[in-house]
Protein backbone atom coordinates (compact mmCIF):
# COMPACT_ATOMS: atom_id res chain seq x y z
CA UNK A 1 0.00 0.00 0.00
CA UNK A 2 1.55 3.33 -0.96
CA UNK A 3 0.29 7.11 -1.65
CA UNK A 4 1.40 10.02 -3.15
CA UNK A 5 1.36 13.08 -1.14
CA UNK A 6 1.99 16.78 -1.65
CA UNK A 7 3.95 18.82 0.75
CA UNK A 8 5.90 22.07 0.45
CA UNK A 9 4.93 21.99 -3.65
CA UNK A 10 6.36 18.86 -3.74
CA UNK A 11 5.54 15.07 -4.61
CA UNK A 12 6.46 12.46 -2.50
CA UNK A 13 5.88 8.59 -2.81
CA UNK A 14 5.16 7.02 0.37
CA UNK A 15 4.17 3.74 2.26
CA UNK A 16 4.48 2.55 5.80
CA UNK A 17 7.34 2.78 7.59
CA UNK A 18 9.23 5.24 4.83
CA UNK A 19 11.62 7.34 6.53
CA UNK A 20 11.45 11.01 4.63
CA UNK A 21 13.40 14.34 4.21
CA UNK A 22 11.26 16.87 3.36
CA UNK A 23 11.17 21.02 3.40
CA UNK A 24 10.92 22.21 6.89
CA UNK A 25 7.76 21.75 8.39
CA UNK A 26 7.14 23.22 11.82
CA UNK A 27 6.62 20.43 14.23
CA UNK A 28 8.06 19.09 17.34
CA UNK A 29 10.69 15.98 17.70
CA UNK A 30 8.17 13.34 18.18
CA UNK A 31 5.42 14.84 17.40
CA UNK A 32 2.93 13.46 15.26
CA UNK A 33 1.67 15.33 11.62
CA UNK A 34 -0.71 14.52 8.95
CA UNK A 35 -0.83 14.99 5.41
CA UNK A 36 -4.25 15.61 3.88
CA UNK A 37 -3.66 16.58 0.41
CA UNK A 38 -3.09 12.68 -0.67
CA UNK A 39 -2.91 12.61 -4.53
CA UNK A 40 -3.37 8.70 -4.97
CA UNK A 41 -3.58 5.88 -2.96
CA UNK A 42 -2.81 2.71 -3.83
CA UNK A 43 -4.29 -0.50 -1.61
CA UNK A 44 -3.16 -3.36 -0.90
CA UNK A 45 -5.81 -5.23 -2.90
CA UNK A 46 -4.16 -3.10 -5.63
CA UNK A 47 -6.98 -0.67 -6.22
CA UNK A 48 -5.48 2.61 -7.51
CA UNK A 49 -7.73 5.52 -6.54
CA UNK A 50 -6.76 8.30 -8.30
CA UNK A 51 -7.92 12.30 -6.91
CA UNK A 52 -9.72 15.25 -8.44
CA UNK A 53 -7.39 17.09 -7.33
CA UNK A 54 -6.89 15.14 -3.76
CA UNK A 55 -8.61 12.06 -2.48
CA UNK A 56 -10.90 13.09 -0.06
CA UNK A 57 -11.00 11.47 3.20
CA UNK A 58 -7.20 9.99 3.06
CA UNK A 59 -4.62 10.93 5.38
CA UNK A 60 -1.63 9.74 6.07
CA UNK A 61 0.02 10.48 9.46
CA UNK A 62 3.56 10.72 10.37
CA UNK A 63 6.40 10.77 13.03
CA UNK A 64 8.59 14.03 13.46
CA UNK A 65 12.13 12.05 14.12
CA UNK A 66 14.30 14.97 13.68
CA UNK A 67 14.58 18.85 12.81
CA UNK A 68 18.20 18.97 10.85
CA UNK A 69 19.63 20.81 7.78
CA UNK A 70 20.86 19.45 4.88
CA UNK A 71 24.59 18.61 3.15
CA UNK A 72 26.00 21.67 2.07
CA UNK A 73 25.58 22.50 -1.17
CA UNK A 74 28.34 24.88 -2.86
CA UNK A 75 27.58 27.45 -5.13
CA UNK A 76 30.16 28.74 -7.59
CA UNK A 77 29.96 31.62 -9.59
CA UNK A 78 32.74 32.44 -12.03
CA UNK A 79 33.58 34.53 -14.88
CA UNK A 80 36.26 33.86 -17.22
CA UNK A 81 39.47 36.23 -18.07
CA UNK A 82 37.64 38.84 -15.55
CA UNK A 83 39.57 37.46 -12.36
CA UNK A 84 35.37 37.02 -10.94
CA UNK A 85 34.91 33.85 -8.74
CA UNK A 86 32.53 33.46 -5.81
CA UNK A 87 32.23 30.74 -3.48
CA UNK A 88 29.13 30.23 -1.28
CA UNK A 89 27.49 27.59 0.41
CA UNK A 90 24.03 26.63 2.03
CA UNK A 91 22.47 24.30 3.81
CA UNK A 92 18.57 24.01 3.78
CA UNK A 93 16.65 22.67 6.79
CA UNK A 94 15.28 20.11 6.40
CA UNK A 95 12.51 17.16 8.72
CA UNK A 96 12.87 14.04 8.96
CA UNK A 97 9.52 11.87 8.82
CA UNK A 98 8.53 8.28 9.51
CA UNK A 99 5.12 7.61 7.62
CA UNK A 100 3.34 5.98 10.59
CA UNK A 101 0.01 5.13 8.77
CA UNK A 102 -1.29 5.44 5.00
CA UNK A 103 -5.70 5.56 5.31
CA UNK A 104 -7.44 5.92 2.39
CA UNK A 105 -11.16 6.11 3.25
CA UNK A 106 -13.23 8.29 2.02
CA UNK A 107 -15.46 8.31 -1.28
CA UNK A 108 -16.10 10.62 -3.72
CA UNK A 109 -12.81 10.48 -5.95
CA UNK A 110 -12.74 8.67 -9.30
CA UNK A 111 -11.49 4.85 -9.46
CA UNK A 112 -8.42 4.52 -12.25
CA UNK A 113 -9.62 1.48 -14.12
CA UNK A 114 -6.95 -0.04 -16.05
CA UNK A 115 -8.03 -1.63 -19.57
CA UNK A 116 -6.22 -4.15 -21.41
CA UNK A 117 -6.58 -3.24 -25.12
CA UNK A 118 -6.56 -7.30 -27.05
CA UNK A 119 -5.94 -7.48 -30.54
CA UNK A 120 -9.78 -6.95 -32.17
CA UNK A 121 -10.44 -10.14 -34.07
CA UNK A 122 -13.11 -9.83 -36.91
CA UNK A 123 -15.45 -12.58 -37.35
CA UNK A 124 -16.65 -13.23 -41.12
CA UNK A 125 -20.28 -13.84 -41.24
CA UNK A 126 -19.65 -16.17 -44.60
CA UNK A 127 -16.45 -18.35 -43.19
CA UNK A 128 -17.69 -21.14 -46.11
CA UNK A 129 -16.78 -18.62 -49.02
CA UNK A 130 -12.55 -18.85 -49.65
CA UNK A 131 -11.11 -15.41 -50.12
CA UNK A 132 -10.80 -14.13 -53.23
CA UNK A 133 -6.89 -12.40 -53.35
CA UNK A 134 -7.78 -11.16 -57.25
CA UNK A 135 -10.10 -8.16 -56.10
CA UNK A 136 -7.70 -6.16 -54.88
CA UNK A 137 -6.09 -5.36 -58.22
CA UNK A 138 -6.67 -1.88 -59.78
CA UNK A 139 -7.92 -1.14 -63.15
CA UNK A 140 -4.50 0.50 -64.06
CA UNK A 141 -2.32 -2.28 -62.57
CA UNK A 142 -4.65 -4.83 -64.56
CA UNK A 143 -4.55 -2.80 -67.81
CA UNK A 144 -0.66 -3.07 -67.57
CA UNK A 145 -0.34 -6.98 -67.46
CA UNK A 146 -3.22 -7.12 -70.76
CA UNK A 147 -0.99 -4.89 -73.00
Amino acid sequence: MYAVIITSGKQYKVSENDVLKVDKLEAEVGSIVQFDQVLAIRSAAGELRLGTPVVEGAKISAEVLEQTRDDKIIVFKKKRRHNYRRKNGHRQYITVLRILDVSGKGGTERKAVIKKILPKVEQNDSSDQPENNTGNKTKASAAKKTS
